[in-house]
């Protein structure tokens, strides 16, 4: 019944009274607009609806308009099957972009392969991925490569012992087996690996082992709730390591839940979350302040870069979807695996047939919570 519930919030952005189905290119998208993950769907939502109706009011899509059908899947990858079913046999979109988390995605994707359509995920694992699959795409950076962003910055401030800490989630896991992995490539030394189960509150002994372990540096693979809990308690405990944070926790709502334990907290993010300050010379400042702009105008509230991961898949397909001229799921997919240099708030992407996300590692910046704000740190 509650899948039911959340179907009936499906929201359809029609692009006009008189448009029909066959005229309209139609976009699906399921998100987790509510749920443990609304704090990453939401934004994602809000942003494919600015976004669709900014293409309708400046004459749609080769000549067409845009028609969006958003399903809040809750954050359950069981629900998000069922609703691609349905955006697939029912109201047989053309293209997919959404998937809030890893799991949703990952539980959609022989689905998306079996009906042959362009789908552009929004979750971070490096599985969604790795290996390549034929309509499988994604925007946010990797898990791997938040990871070999933390880790050099590690490197580079002498730091060789580190101590991990995260969830049982999809996303957690892969982040976790990542940094196990990338370790001896950066001549680090785990000395200690902590996990915690789901709706934890308090990971005060899973730290205390950490500390114990003599780690110099704290990696936390997760986002959410957890995020804030595991700051709060490393602040308590005083511990003297320096805290990092993987990209799942590139939102102003981290920072005010952890509050002056954020203090120092170093991560990977977009240049979404710092676009005035980049130096005026890098190409992604002038589309990171306009979707800051138009965002904000919109909801009068923050930007996270979470809703940045729904802008760049809605505009790589935008963008793929005008190169090919047509929207043949083939050409577009095609089109979407040959982009090159396409300046987005993520990053700078360009696809090849063996990779189907398209950033490099210079696309992370590397930043810091200080005063209560991020600072940009290179």
């Amino acid at each position: 019944m509650r899948g039911l519930a959340r179907a009936a919030m499906a929201v359809a952005i029609l692009a006009s009274a008189t448009a029909s189905a066959q005229e309209a290119i139609r976009i699906g998208s399921f998100l987790a607009v509510t749920g443990a993950a609304a704090f990453l769907g939401d934004p994602e939502k809000k942003t494919l609806e600015l976004y669709v109706k900014k293409l309708n009011d400046e004459g749609g899509l080769l000549g067409r308009k845009v028609e969006l059908v958003v399903y809040d899947t809750g954050s359950s990858a069981k629900d998000a099957v069922t609703f691609v079913k349905r955006l697939i046999e029912q109201d047989r979109v053309d293209f997919i972009v959404g998937g809030t988390t890893t799991g949703e995605t990952m539980a959609v994707v022989e689905l998306v392969e079996q009906a042959g359509i362009p789908f552009i995920s929004l979750a971070g694992a490096s599985v969604i991925v790795e290996p390549v699959k034929k309509w499988v795409f994604k925007t946010p950076h990797s898990d791997r490569m938040a990871v070999q962003k933390v880790y050099e910055d590690m490197k580079k401030a002498g730091l060789r012992k580190v101590g991990l800490i995260g969830g049982s989630g999809g996303f957690d896991k892969s982040c976790l087996a990542n940094a196990q992995e990338q370790a001896k490539n950066y001549e680090l030394t785990i000395v200690a690996t902590e996990q915690y189960g789901t709706d934890v509150t308090d990971v005060t002994p899973q730290l205390v082992n950490i500390r114990n372990s003599g780690a110099e540096a704290v990696l936390f693979c997760g986002f959410g709730a957890p995020s804030v809990v595991v700051t709060k308690n490393f602040a308590q405990l005083g511990l003297s390591a320096r805290l990092y944070h993987n990209h799942g926790s590139c939102s102003k709502q981290f920072i005010q839940g952890a509050g002056a334990a954020a203090e120092g907290v170093r991560l990977p993010c977009a240049a979404l979350l710092v676009a005035d300050q980049l130096p005026e010379s890098d190409p992604q400042r002038a589309v990171a302040l306009a979707y800051i702009e138009a965002y904000t105008k919109a909801y009068k509230e923050d930007v996270s870069t979470f809703g940045g991961h729904a802008y760049d898949g809605l505009m790589l397909l935008v963008d793929a979807i005008r190169r090919a001229g047509t929207t043949d799921r083939e050409k577009v997919r095609e089109a979407l695996e040959t982009t090159k240099g396409f300046v987005g708030v993520d990053g700078i992407f360009t696809m090849s047939p063996q990779d189907h996300m398209g950033l490099g590692l210079e696309s992370f910046k590397m930043l810091e919570v200080s005063g209560g704000a991020w600072k940009y740190l290179y």
